[in-house]
C-alpha cells in the first residue's frame, strides 16, 4: 500500500482517498529481482481510484469501493503476450532484425519493429537485413559508439548499462530531478457533460499514441466509459500483433496533419475534445504547428497528457525510444553480472507508464489540472527505487485461464485479459471491438 501512497500523492490526490482502494489475492507471478508485480497492482490501483474519484464527483456522491485482484493486475501487464485468438492466427510481435546483440566491449538492443527504423540499422552496419550479417557486423563496435551511429542515422538502440552507470550519465542525472508526474502549474476548470451513467461517460478523448504505454493508458479510459478517437498517419504500419489488445474500446481514424483537410478536421477535434494524449517527443507536435500556446488557444480547457521515452529535460529528451530500450539504457536489463541481457518479465515500464497516464487524465479532470507530462525513463527509476531484492525464480503466474475473457474483433473472437481494476457498481463494458487503424470517420459520437 506504501507505493499506491506514493504514486497517489505523485498524482496529486489526497490520502484520504486511499481508504477507498483495496487489494486481494495472492502477490507475484512477474517474477523478478525487481518488484514488477507491486508495481502492477499499485499502478493499476491509482488509476482505478482516480476513475472512481471522478466518478464521485460529476456525480456528487460518496467515493465508492474500488478493489483490485494482484494476480489478475500482472495478468493485465502481460496482456499482449496472454490474448488467445479463436481461429486466427496472430501476427509476429517482433521484426526479425530487433533484438539484443553481442558488441566488442558488452551488449546493445536494436529495436526494427518499423521498417524506417530497420533501414537505419542495415544502413549503418553496411549489411542487408538479415540477423547473422547483422550480429557479424555488431562484433566490430563498441556499443555505446554503434548506439549513437544508430540513433544519428535516426534509428532505435541502446547500448546496457549498468544502474550505476546510469545514475552517472547526463540523462540519468537530468531524470533525478523530474518528478513522476510534472504538473503544468497553469489549472483550468474542465465542464464536462451530464451524463454520469459511467466514471467516463461522454468524455472525448483524443489519443495520439503508439505501441503499448499510451494504446494501454486509452485504453484504460475506454474501459471506464471514455469515447476514445485514436488517430494515425494514413497507412500507418503499426505493431500488428498488438492491435487486437490496444484498440480495444476505441475508434481509429487516419489523419495526415500535414495536408490542410486533414488538419483542418484534426483543429476541430480538438476543439471539441475534453482530452489529448500523446506520445510525441520535444519538438514534434511544434514542428506541426502546435505548440501548447495553440493547442490552448483552440481549446482553453483541454487536459493534455504527453508521455516519453527518456524524459522532458537532459540531453536524450527528444530520443527516440521504447520500453526494451530503456530497460537497457537504465540498467534494469542488467543481469548484475557478465553476460546476456536480463529483460523484465513484462513490458513493465509500458505497462506502468500506462496506468499512470490514465491516473493523470481522471486526476487532470477531477482537479483541474491542465497538462502532465510522464515519462518511461522516470517510470524506470521509480521501479529501482524499489529495490532489487525480488525473486528472479518466484513461481509464474502459471493458468491464466480464468483471468480471460472472451471478445469479439475485427479479425475474429479472442480472449483477452479481463479489465483489472473494479469501482464498485460499475461493469466495464467496450465500447468497440479491436480492429485496423483507420476504420472509422475522424468524427466524435454524437
Amino acid at each position: 500500500m506504501q507505493l499506491s501512497r506514493s504514486l497517489w500523492r505523485a498524482l496529486g490526490g489526497e490520502d484520504v482517498r486511499l481508504d477507498a482502494l483495496h487489494f486481494s489475492g495472492p502477490s507475484g507471478g512477474l517474477p523478478s529481482r525487481f518488484h514488477v508485480s507491486e508495481l502492477a497492482s499499485a499502478t493499476i490501483g491509482v488509476a482505478t481510484l482516480a476513475a472512481a474519484e471522478l466518478w464521485a464527483a460529476r456525480r456528487k456522491e460518496a467515493l465508492r469501493t474500488v478493489s483490485v485482484d494482484r494476480r489478475l493486475a500482472a495478468a493485465a501487464f502481460r496482456c499482449e503476450r496472454l490474448q488467445q485468438p479463436v481461429g486466427w492466427t496472430l501476427p509476429a510481435g517482433w521484426d526479425p532484425i530487433a533484438g539484443d546483440y553481442e558488441s566488442a566491449d558488452g551488449w546493445i538492443r536494436l529495436h526494427t519493429n518499423y521498417p524506417y527504423h530497420r533501414e537505419a540499422v542495415t544502413r549503418v552496419l553496411g549489411v542487408p537485413a538479415d540477423k547473422q550479417r547483422v550480429a557479424a557486423a555488431v562484433k566490430s563496435w563498441n556499443a555505446n559508439e554503434l548506439e549513437s551511429a544508430v540513433v544519428d542515422a535516426g534509428g532505435c538502440a541502446a547500448a546496457l548499462r549498468t544502474m550505476d552507470a546510469w545514475r552517472a550519465h547526463p540523462q540519468g542525472t537530468a531524470l533525478a530531478d523530474e518528478p513522476l508526474c510534472n504538473w503544468d502549474a497553469r489549472r483550468t476548470p474542465h465542464p464536462l457533460p451530464d451524463d454520469v451513467s459511467a466514471p467516463l461517460s461522454a468524455v472525448r478523448v483524443l489519443d495520439m499514441t503508439r505501441v503499448i504505454a499510451g494504446p494501454v493508458g486509452t485504453r484504460y479510459l475506454a474501459a471506464f466509459g471514455a469515447d476514445v478517437l485514436r488517430i494515425d498517419p494514413p497507412k500507418f504500419e503499426e505493431v500488428a500483433a498488438l492491435l487486437p489488445e490496444t484498440t480495444r474500446g476505441k475508434r481509429c481514424a487516419a489523419l495526415d496533419l500535414r495536408e490542410p483537410g486533414d488538419r483542418s478536421i484534426w483543429e476541430r477535434l480538438i476543439t471539441q475534445a475534453h482530452v489529448l494524449v500523446h506520445g510525441y517527443r520535444p519538438g514534434a507536435m511544434e514542428a506541426l504547428g502546435f505548440p501548447a500556446a495553440r493547442l490552448c488557444e483552440l481549446n482553453p480547457a483541454l487536459v493534455i497528457v504527453r508521455y516519453d521515452a527518456y524524459g522532458w529535460s537532459g540531453p536524450w529528451s527528444d530520443r527516440r525510444g521504447f520500453d526494451s530500450l530503456v530497460q537497457m539504457s537504465t540498467g534494469i536489463a542488467h543481469p548484475s553480472h557478465d553476460g546476456r541481457p536480463t529483460p523484465l518479465p513484462a513490458q513493465a515500464l509500458d505497462h506502468g507508464t500506462g496506468y499512470l497516464i490514465a491516473a493523470a487524465v481522471c486526476r487532470a479532470l477531477t482537479d483541474g489540472r491542465a497538462s502532465a507530462l510522464i515519462s518511461l525513463a522516470r517510470t524506470a527509476r521509480l521501479l529501482a527505487e524499489l529495490g532489487t531484492d525480488g525473486d528472479p525464480d518466484a513461481a509464474e503466474l502459471g493458468d491464466t485461464g480464468e483471468l480471460l475473457e472472451l471478445g469479439d474483433t475485427a479479425w475474429g473472437p479472442a480472449r483477452h485479459v479481463r479489465c483489472p481494476g473494479r469501482i464498485e457498481g460499475y461493469e466495464v463494458r467496450w465500447r468497440e471491438p479491436a480492429g485496423p487503424l483507420g476504420r472509422h470517420a475522424a468524427r466524435w459520437i454524437e
